[in-house]
C-alpha cells in the first residue's frame, strides 16, 4: 500500500511537472531549415510549443508582437543579424528571456552575445538535452511569482515593473543586464552575493565561463548608481563577492 501511495505520488509530480513544461511557449529564430525542423519537432515532443521565424526581421515581429516565455535566436540571420534583433526587441520593451545559438562559441563571442542582451549562450554543435534544460531553467525564471514590485536600498529605488530606476529622485539608465543584476542585488540587499549566484540567476550559467564579464558589469553598474552621490552603496567584499547596502 505504502508503495503504490508513493507511486501514485510520483506519477501527480511528474505529471504536474509536465503540465508546467507544456504551458510553455517559445520562438525559434533560425535560418538553417533542417536545424530549425529538428528543434520545432524535439520541442514539441517535448510537450513545449514551439513557432519559428526564419529570418531576423520575421522574428524581431514575431517576438515582439507575440507573447513568449523563450526565444532562441542564431546569431547569423538574413535581412537583420541576431544581436539586433536582440537590441531593437530591448528597445521596444521586450524582456522576453533570449538564448543565443551560434557557431560562433568562442570566449569573445558569447561575452559579446551576453552584453548584446542575452540571458545565455550556446554554441553549436549542441546537445538537444542541454539546450532544453537551458529552456527550461529560462522558462521558471521568467514563470517564476515575485511579491515586491519595488526594490529599495537607501535612496535607491528600482521599479520592477516599469523597469524604472532612481536615486535620489534622478533616473538612471541601465542595460538590460545591468538592471537584472541591480535587482538580484537589490532582492538580497545586506547579504553577500556570490559569483557563483550571479552567474546562476543573472546570466543562467551553471558553470563559470572563467571571464571577467561579471566584474565588468559590476564596475559599469556601480559607476551608474554612485555617480554624483556621495554615498557609496554597492560594495565589493573581498574574496566572497558583492553586497548592495545602505550603510546610513
Amino acid at each position: 500500500m505504502g508503495q503504490m501511495a508513493e507511486t501514485e505520488r510520483t506519477g501527480w509530480a511528474e505529471k504536474s511537472e509536465a503540465d508546467n513544461v507544456q504551458r510553455m511557449k517559445i520562438l525559434v529564430i533560425e535560418d538553417d531549415l533542417e536545424a530549425a525542423a529538428y528543434m520545432v519537432k524535439a520541442f514539441r515532443e517535448a510537450s513545449i510549443t514551439a513557432d519559428h521565424a526564419s529570418d531576423g526581421e520575421a522574428g524581431l515581429f514575431m517576438g515582439s508582437e507575440n507573447s513568449y516565455d523563450v526565444l532562441i535566436i542564431d546569431r547569423m540571420l538574413p535581412r537583420r543579424d541576431g544581436l539586433s534583433v536582440i537590441s531593437e526587441l530591448r528597445k521596444r520593451g521586450v524582456n522576453t528571456p533570449v538564448l543565443i545559438l551560434s557557431a560562433l562559441g568562442q570566449v569573445d563571442d558569447r561575452v559579446t552575445g551576453l552584453r548584446a542582451g542575452g540571458d545565455d549562450y550556446l554554441p553549436k554543435p549542441y546537445a538537444f538535452s542541454e539546450l532544453l534544460a537551458r529552456v527550461e531553467v529560462l522558462g521558471r525564471r521568467k514563470g517564476a511569482p515575485e511579491q515586491d514590485m519595488v526594490y529599495r536600498v537607501g535612496d535607491l529605488e528600482l521599479d520592477r515593473l516599469s523597469h524604472e530606476v532612481r536615486r535620489g529622485g534622478k533616473e538612471i539608465l541601465l542595460q538590460p543586464r545591468e538592471f537584472r543584476l541591480l535587482e538580484y542585488l537589490m532582492k538580497n540587499a545586506g547579504q553577500v552575493v556570490t559569483r557563483t549566484m550571479l552567474l546562476e540567476h543573472v546570466w543562467d550559467y551553471h558553470f563559470d565561463p572563467q571571464t571577467n564579464v561579471i566584474d565588468v558589469h559590476v564596475s559599469r553598474l556601480r559607476s551608474k548608481i554612485e555617480r554624483d552621490f556621495d554615498k557609496p552603496l554597492l560594495k565589493t567584499v573581498r574574496g566572497a563577492g558583492y553586497m548592495i547596502k545602505d550603510e546610513g
